[in-house]
């Protein structure tokens, strides 16, 4: 039986979409069906305007194929600004702002042919705060995780086959996680930030959802202005790095379980897999990713704190005001420590073909509060490296666990290809 267009993967979509099989309405318009069917429920979506939509899709059919996403259409996190539709940070003081711009990587998708179906819902500014509505597809009691919890969803949820988000902490990989959907981190700077709302700018990163590996791979293709070349990833015999990191009693059993099923998994198809114990310099760096990010959030929040006085959420505001009491000097020592790890963990890295470790800390927990425990992703998005969610596995619930695999800096292409060979394990 073929598959309902709003089914299909990215890679899928795009190739009939190509060829004429497919035209961008008839895709547009079966994912808005879909949306239609289950937004009620799953409230990923803050502005999705139908007649929007399908003017963009009629534009697409009418110009014929040209860019290489032609008429994919993907989800925007609420914090990147869309010239079309409101920016609004799941906040009460940008309720309906227009920027009548495009972020530069909301450009980039359009000049590639992509659709920009609309603004997924988000953590109040991609820090703290207000929760988003979203709910997790696979159990509306619980969450999708956040901040990037709209995008996550709708992918997961079949509403589009692809969504930005971002990462500050975990914001990309962890809903992925909690959601069952692979996505990507790219390297630090690798996207430009343009247009997209701070939190902490030495963190943050604009990331993507997909359907499948495969699908990650066709936004860094048109994000990397580096050109692409094949990488050839052999499973037999490649040399995997099982990082379970210093702070490996803080994740749940099911977790941990997942991660020595993957890697038994690897094993039998051939790799080696390898114990990776990072040095002890590694075990202070969590928390200094913690430190950067609320440091510099006194920076990203404080314009807000003063020009709506009392208005800004006791969080943020808290975080504006320096309630952690953090001193620049603490600041100085995070980056200089950060900036030592960067270094060693690409050399450490270079000597396996990929790592693998944790995506989050178990399954999605229950109710909106929480959106999920960063600590196995604040690691990495300090060291500045790639990371994929690779789904596959499950906690006692019933609901998905996935594992990261990375690499060092700018290795994303080869972390990709060895995240599509776990995959195939995996998920199968």
């Amino acid at each position: 039986m073929a598959k309902h267009p709003a089914d299909l993967t990215a890679v899928e979509a795009v190739g009939r979409l190509r060829s004429g099989a497919l035209s961008v309405e008839a895709f547009a318009r079966a994912c808005l069906e879909r949306v239609a069917e289950r937004d009620a429920d799953i409230r990923a979506w803050t502005f999705l305007d139908p007649a929007l939509v399908l003017a963009q899709a009629r534009e697409l059919d009418r110009a014929g194929p040209s860019g290489p996403l032609h008429g994919l259409p993907i989800g925007i996190k609420d914090v990147i600004a869309t010239r079309d539709m409101p920016t609004q940070h799941n906040s009460p003081l940008y309720v309906g702002s227009h920027t009548h711009l495009d972020a530069a990587c909301v450009s980039l998708l359009r000049s590639a042919g992509a659709v920009i179906f609309g603004k997924t819902d988000t953590v109040e500014f991609a820090a703290t705060g207000r929760r988003a509505l979203t709910r997790n597809p696979h159990d509306l009691s619980r969450t999708p995780g956040g901040s990037s919890s709209g995008s996550a969803a709708a992918v997961a949820d079949f509403h589009v086959p692809m969504a930005l988000g971002t990462q500050t902490g975990g914001s990309t990989v962890r809903p992925a996680s909690f959601c069952g959907v692979p996505a990507i981190k790219p390297t630090f700077g690798l996207v430009s930030r343009e247009g997209a709302k701070p939190y902490a700018p030495s963190l943050d990163t604009i990331g993507w959802f997909g359907r499948c590996v495969g699908d990650l791979g066709l936004l860094l293709d048109v994000f990397d202005p580096e050109p692409a070349t094949a990488t050839d990833f052999q499973l037999r015999g490649a040399r995997i790095g099982l990082c379970r990191t210093p702070i490996w009693d803080r994740a749940d059993p099911a977790s941990q379980a997942a991660l020595e099923a993957g890697a038994q998994a690897l094993r039998d198809a051939g790799a080696e897999v390898v114990d990776l114990d990072l040095p002890p310099a590694f075990a202070a760096l969590p928390a200094q990713q913690i430190l950067v990010m609320r440091a510099e959030g006194r920076f990203a929040f404080l314009a807000e704190h003063r020009a709506f006085p009392g208005r800004l959420e006791a969080s943020l505001r808290d975080q504006v005001e320096n309630l952690d009491g953090y001193s620049r000097a603490d600041l100085v020592a995070a980056y200089d420590a950060a900036a030592l790890g960067r270094i060693a963990f690409d050399r450490i890295a270079g000597g396996y073909d990929a790592v693998l470790t944790l995506s989050a800390v178990g399954e999605a927990p229950e109710g909106l509060k929480s959106v999920g425990d960063l600590a196995f992703n604040g690691l990495w998005t300090l060291l500045h490296t790639p990371c994929v969610n690779v789904p596959g596995f499950t906690g006692p619930q019933g609901l998905p666990i996935g594992l990261t695999v990375t690499g060092p800096r700018f290795a994303d292409r080869q972390v990709l290809a060895a995240a599509e060979a776990f995959e195939a394990v995996f998920v199968g």
